[in-house]
């Protein structure tokens, strides 16, 4: 697909549901990799399942974690795959192998990861109630510096677009910039609501194409800024947001926020329903909201990095939201302009002679001019698939996982006999593409795990994916049961007044909808 030759007056951004996508586990986070050819998605039994987007079938599965994965990272080339589990533990993955290649032990829960956006080798931990970690292949860490003045530990981090500077974000709402390279303090300034209270920061993202990056904040506002003004500002500085984005009439709590590929829409998904508020960012207006089906409550949304299609994860499924394919059967004229409509058409008195006699000579020294060598070998580059600051392609990048096609009907001279000395039978290797899809490798290497300690971390906190949301006994006990088999059920929802009127499979699909909704802290 050309990306430059689709539609771009058009209204970018969906405007529909467009399909699910069921990774037979419930999912709870999702991410594209750098071209949006493939999406990885966590899963609930800590499984890693990558879809191929532009087939929408499932391209590979990594059995990650034992514990539900809480976060996911592509590296800059694709070849790998940071994750992050709610057993405390962050590991690397080998895409094509699905082999581990490093595995990192943390004491305390964590709550997001981030590879740098220019090096391989280095990637971003924010720990829960922690300063934030910038750790190294090799095991090696740093702490990021707190505020002097501040002691909340309620730190939420994020690279830059370059991964020139990270910017930090605590519970008060101060927000340092500082050098990823000497963790020195550039810039930093405050989030005040009104005049003097302050206000929690959430997270805080970055648009890959330009210098703008949202903050998102407890008091339901999201705020736009442009990183130069900040650096410009330094410290202790007093900048003015770009645009301030919230919902006015339902005072709505954003779970998620991210920016489209070009940069020029915000989306933000509700975290109290499953519906997705898209702003344009220049001017601030609401443009879109998308809804989906009610009692879902959002986990997770992504904005595809080239095209204007977005992915939230709800209820353990993912949905993708689009813009509606419209087929156009317009009629075009010779000089390919198109018709709405039946017209005649004139033509010029010397079209169709065989001699023009009044060609002028500047139409003759074009011809001439036209008359040139056409390249079709080279491959130009399509900026849709570059930040602002790239020039040349990553020839390394890895856009597809090769699959090996099933054959049940082998051709003839085909000879099972290695097979069948084996034990196995056509359909015992039918049964088991499943589990060869998974870490499937020629041969596995050791696995280089590190332990990193960290000071007064708190070691006793649960990751808020999987607490029991305060103390209620039927949402702990619903947490209880989550490796429950199909009797088991059963016999559950026969002692819980669950509403039915489908029978018993109703009542199994809000049972799982129902424990879905429990992973929302």
């Amino acid at each position: 697909m050309n990306l430059d030759l689709l539609e771009s007056f058009g209204q970018n951004y969906p405007e529909e549901f467009d399909g699910a996508l069921d990774c037979i586990s419930m999912a709870v986070t999702c991410t594209f990799n750098k071209r949006g050819t493939l999406l990885a998605v966590g899963c609930n039994d800590g499984r890693i399942v990558v879809w191929d987007f532009l087939t929408r079938g499932i391209a590979k599965i990594i059995s990650a974690h034992v514990h539900p994965v809480c976060s996911l990272c592509w590296s800059r080339s694709g070849h790998t795959i940071l994750s992050a589990s709610t057993d405390n533990t962050v590991a690397i993955w080998e895409v094509l192998t699905g082999e581990c290649n490093q595995r990192y032990r943390f004491p305390s829960p964590i709550l997001k990861v981030q590879f740098h956006p220019r090096k391989a080798d280095t990637f971003l931990v924010c720990p829960m109630r922690h300063a934030a970690v910038l750790v190294e292949l090799e095991g090696n860490h740093k702490l990021l510096p707190l505020d002097e003045d501040e002691s909340d530990l309620n730190i939420t981090a994020s690279f830059d677009r370059r991964g020139q500077y990270i910017y930090t974000g605590n519970g008060r709402g101060r927000i340092l910039v500082l050098d990823a390279t000497s963790l020195e303090v550039r810039a930093s300034f405050r989030i005040t609501q009104g005049t003097t209270s302050t206000t929690a920061v959430r997270s805080i993202d970055f648009a890959r194409r330009g210098d703008h990056f949202l903050v998102n904040s407890a008091d339901r506002i999201i705020r736009v800024y442009d990183a130069k003004e900040i650096l410009a500002c330094g410290k202790d500085g007093d900048p003015e947001p770009m645009q301030r984005l919230q919902d006015l009439v339902n005072k709505t709590t954003w779970k998620k926020c991210c920016f489209s590929g070009d940069g020029e829409y915000i989306c933000a998904g509700s975290a109290r329903q499953h519906a997705l508020y898209v702003w344009e960012r220049s001017i601030g207006n609401l443009v879109k909201i998308l809804h989906g089906t009610k009692g879902e409550l959002l986990l997770d949304v992504v904005w595809h990095p080239v095209r204007p299609i977005i992915a939230s994860v709800s209820s353990g499924v993912v949905s993708i939201w689009a813009q509606n394919q419209v087929e156009n059967w317009s009629a075009f004229a010779p000089d390919f302009k198109e018709l709405d409509e039946n017209v005649e058409y004139e033509e010029r008195e010397s079209e169709f002679d065989l001699a023009d006699e009044d060609k002028s000579i500047t139409q003759n020294e074009r011809e001439v001019e036209d008359d040139l060598e056409v390249d079709v070998t080279t491959v130009q580059p399509i900026s849709a698939y570059y930040s602002s600051d790239e020039e040349k392609d990553d020839e390394d990048i890895l856009l597809y996982l090769p699959i090996a096609p099933e054959v049940e009907e082998p051709e003839d001279g085909w000879n099972p006999s290695a097979e069948l000395e084996d034990g196995t039978t056509s359909g015992t290797k039918r049964s088991s593409h499943q589990d060869q899809k998974e870490n499937s490798s020629p041969k596995k290497k050791r696995t280089k795990s590190y332990e990193i300690s960290l000071a007064n971390a708190p070691t006793d906190e649960v990751h808020p994916l999987v607490s029991s949301g305060g103390g209620n006994s039927e949402e702990g006990e619903l947490i209880d049961v989550v490796e429950m088999s199909i009797a088991e059920v059963e016999t559950f929802l026969s002692q819980k007044s669950v509403p039915s009127p489908g029978g018993f499979l109703f009542g199994l699909q809000w049972f799982f909808n129902k424990k879905a909704s429990l992973y929302v802290s």
